[in-house]
């Protein structure tokens, strides 16, 4: 999840990254006027600065991080409550993020795109065991092959193949295992 967006953490780290210039002149300045004591404060205030500074860049890029995984759970629209938590760049940047995945998509497959949202988690099994709840007849699998669907009759079909047969008719086929639960319909 996405908290609020922390602006005043990155208000005060950008008024002090300014003095990372200030203190290497003040720095140069002072060893050669002989003041040591000066110089060990002014570096470990400027390791401070750096310090603060990764810690801000680490900041911002978890965040990133979170919102692309957003953009993958709830698709391209998010609801208030998480945008609610944004910033205007963080806006900005997952409208750009958004339209940048949406090209992507489009450009895959035959024209039509492909949705990468669909199925994030690959399948456990390419070919899923079915029963045959009513007489179907012949029917043609991608590779060319053809297989008797008649009633009682137990066959391992491709999760493609048995998309297609779904759509055609949804009462032909019992699960002999639970896996065919987690096929989306179309």
């Amino acid at each position: 999840q996405l908290i609020k967006y922390f602006s005043g953490l990155l208000r005060v780290a950008s008024r002090k990254g300014g003095g990372e210039v200030v203190s290497t002149i003040i720095t140069r300045n002072e060893a050669k006027s002989g003041h040591s004591e000066l110089i060990t404060t002014i570096k470990f205030r400027h390791c401070s600065l750096l310090r603060n500074r990764r810690c801000v860049v680490a900041y911002l890029y978890d965040r990133l991080l979170r919102l692309r995984a957003l953009r993958w759970e709830y698709g391209s629209v998010l609801p208030n409550a998480v945008r609610f938590h944004m910033s205007a760049d963080e806006v900005l940047w997952f409208n750009q993020y958004k339209k940048s995945l949406a090209t992507y998509m489009r450009s895959l497959g035959e024209g039509d795109g492909i949705d990468l949202t669909q199925d994030i988690k690959p399948p456990k099994n390419l070919y899923i065991e079915v029963r045959c709840l009513k007489d179907y007849g012949e029917f043609e699998i991608d590779d060319g092959t053809t297989i008797l669907l008649k009633k009682n009759s137990q066959v391992f079909i491709s999760r493609q193949d048995l998309l297609l047969l779904l759509s055609i008719s949804k009462q032909i086929f019992q699960a002999a295992s639970e896996n065919i639960l987690s096929i989306p319909h179309k």
